[in-house]
Formats: structure tokens, C-alpha cells, sequence
């Protein structure tokens, strides 16, 4: 039995960028199990952008990570010893074990997994939190209609790609935003998106009106910025925006330059009729029946493709975390803590 434990801890509340300095590798004992808990082994760690936010001492809609306590998040391990009714060693879960090699998880965190079902990291991403996020952002909030137009920013990212190919799927043409021209190339040729533009691009404004010849009906809203403004030029009577994350913001130590624009943007909104609203995807929690079935039928059929970005090493993460915050993951990022048996 393992007595000791690698963690990632949140030392500080980062300022702009988190760094190691803010989030070290740490060794510490492990608890005992007390009945109604299980000892897992992490194998996949989840790097979600919502993290930042748990890392930062300001009011949010969920406490942040208390200093000098392992960094949280979304794992899939195995047991590796129980004293919880219904789980056995060497089940594979889905818990919120966190930064760590090994965590102590009640019933409440979990939830069993079958491998023969699906790749256990999928867990994580298309069949996850990420998938639910789209699913439940873009259908309750967007509510596509055939011919309609979507955008959708971050498009290659974890939630991007699975809000393009459910939009695909209800009749939308959908116009992707991305930062790198292979990223853009991706989203096309595997998911199917009429067209995608790169942010990055001199010329990105125009290019996003040519992708959007009958102006935005929906705009799935995952980074703010330059993005966000462009897209707003652009958007119909009764759009809707789904508000799910502004990653270019994340780091801002701030606030931003130039003209206060907030009375002209309101005024768009009254103008245009546009409904803006964000969403966390608990708030849609009784979707989620719906989701897996939907979801895992999509994924049977062929219908939804996903893509995973996986780093190998806890050592690693930190690095991993801060590429995610600057755009250079491709697809569902996850750590490979441990080696994954089912593969």
C-alpha cells in the first residue's frame, strides 16, 4: 500500500500567469480510509480554463482552492482499496481527485465507469463535463435552428468541438474561430464546420464576415477579446449568446485600455434584441440523462468526432495548464498521471 502522495498545491493566489511558484510538487502522507471512502489511483487529470478561476481569491460562483491544499479537478482512476459499498479494487471511476497521484473519494465525487463502453479519458471530455457544457450551453441557451448561423470561438478546444458538430447536426452552418491555421484545418476536415478563422489573422474581421454571409444567429461565446467584438458586429436581430467562458481575460491584472464601450454594446443588445446569458453546466444538471443518452448515440453512429490532447506526467502540469491558458493545446487536455490499463 502506497503511504505517500505527490501533490500539486496552490501556494498562492496567482497573479497573471500561474507559474510552479504558485502551484509546487509537493510529497505527502496519505490519509486512512474511513468507511464510506475509497483510495484511488489517478490515472487522467482534467485541465479545464474554469481552474483559473479556483486558483484566485475572488468571489466566483464556487469557493476557490484553499491555500496550501492540493489544486482540484476531474479524474479518472482505478481503486485501489474501498470501504465504500458498490465500488471494489480495481474499478475504474470517474471522481474529483485533483492534482495528486492518489485520492480519498466518497460516493458523492463518483462514478463508475466501463471501459468496453468507451475509452475511460472520455470520461473527461466528450462524455464529461465539456461535452455536457456544449450540449447543454448551445440546445438550452442557443436553441439552433436549421439554416441558422453558429459561431463558436475556441473551436477546437474541449467544449468547442462538441458545441460545431451538435450545431452540425441540427441543421446550423457553423463558422469555427480558432488560433492557428491547423487548428482551423481540424475543425473542418473532422468535425465538419462550413468554415473556420483564425483570430490571429491581420484580415480576421473580414474574413469572419465572408464565413458569415447571413449574419450570426448564435455565438458560443468561450473567449472574449477581439473575438467577441468582431462577432458582435456581425450579429442578427434575436441572436442568442451562450456565455460559457472568456479565457482571454483570464490572466487580466488590469482593467482593459481604451474608450469605456459598455453604453454602445448595450445599446446593441436593445437594438438587435440579442440574448446574452451565461451558464455554468451544473445549472443544467437535469440534462444530463439526456446528454448521455444523445451523446453516446451521436459517438455510436459516427456522428461526433472528439480529439484529446494528453501530456504525459503530474510533474508536467503546470506547463500544460499555462499552454492551455495561451491557446496551444489541440483538442480535450488531459495529464496522464499514471499509465492507463485499458489501452
Amino acid at each position: 500500500m502506497m503511504t505517500s502522495n505527490r501533490q500539486i498545491i496552490l501556494a498562492n493566489h496567482p497573479v497573471g500567469m500561474p507559474t510552479a511558484e504558485d502551484l509546487p510538487l509537493q510529497e505527502s502522507a496519505l490519509p486512512e480510509l474511513q468507511d464510506g471512502q475509497l483510495l484511488m489511483k489517478n490515472i487522467y487529470l482534467s485541465l479545464d480554463p474554469y481552474m483559473r478561476g479556483r486558483m484566485s481569491k475572488a468571489k466566483s460562483y464556487a469557493a476557490g482552492v484553499p491555500l496550501g491544499t492540493a489544486m482540484q479537478g476531474g479524474t479518472v482512476g482505478q481503486v485501489v482499496s474501498s470501504k465504500l459499498d458498490g465500488f471494489a479494487e480495481g474499478d475504474f471511476v470517474l471522481g474529483f481527485g485533483g492534482w495528486q497521484d492518489y485520492a480519498v473519494q466518497d460516493k458523492t465525487t463518483l462514478r463508475k465507469l466501463d471501459p468496453s463502453q468507451a475509452p475511460i479519458s472520455t470520461a473527461l471530455g466528450v462524455l464529461g463535463m465539456p461535452g455536457f457544457t456544449a450540449y447543454a450551453g448551445l440546445l438550452e441557451i442557443g436553441q439552433p435552428k436549421e439554416g441558422e448561423t453558429v459561431v463558436v470561438s475556441a473551436a477546437s478546444g474541449a467544449v468547442g468541438q462538441v458545441v460545431g458538430q451538435i450545431a452540425k447536426l441540427k441543421g446550423c452552418r457553423v463558422v469555427g474561430v480558432a488560433g492557428a491555421e491547423d487548428k482551423c484545418r481540424h475543425v473542418v476536415e473532422a468535425y465538419g464546420f462550413d468554415a473556420c478563422v483564425n483570430y490571429k489573422d491581420d484580415d480576421f474581421e473580414t474574413r469572419l464576415a465572408e464565413a458569415c454571409p447571413n449574419g450570426i444567429d448564435i455565438y458560443f461565446e468561450n473567449v472574449g477579446g477581439k473575438v467577441f467584438d468582431a462577432v458582435m458586429k456581425l450579429v442578427n436581430d434575436f441572436a442568442r449568446i451562450p456565455l460559457c467562458g472568456r479565457i482571454a481575460h483570464y490572466n487580466d491584472t488590469e482593467a482593459p485600455q481604451g474608450p469605456d464601450q459598455l453604453s454602445a454594446f448595450l445599446t446593441k443588445l436593445l437594438v438587435k434584441r440579442v440574448l446574452i446569458k451565461g451558464f455554468i453546466q451544473f445549472d443544467y444538471a437535469h440534462l444530463m440523462k439526456d446528454f448521455v443518452k444523445d451523446m453516446s448515440s451521436w459517438m455510436q453512429a459516427g456522428k461526433i468526432q472528439y480529439q484529446e490532447d494528453v501530456v504525459d506526467g503530474l510533474e508536467n502540469a503546470v506547463e500544460a495548464f499555462q499552454g492551455l491558458l495561451e491557446g496551444r493545446n489541440r483538442g480535450k487536455l488531459l495529464v496522464r498521471i499514471s499509465e492507463d490499463p485499458t489501452r
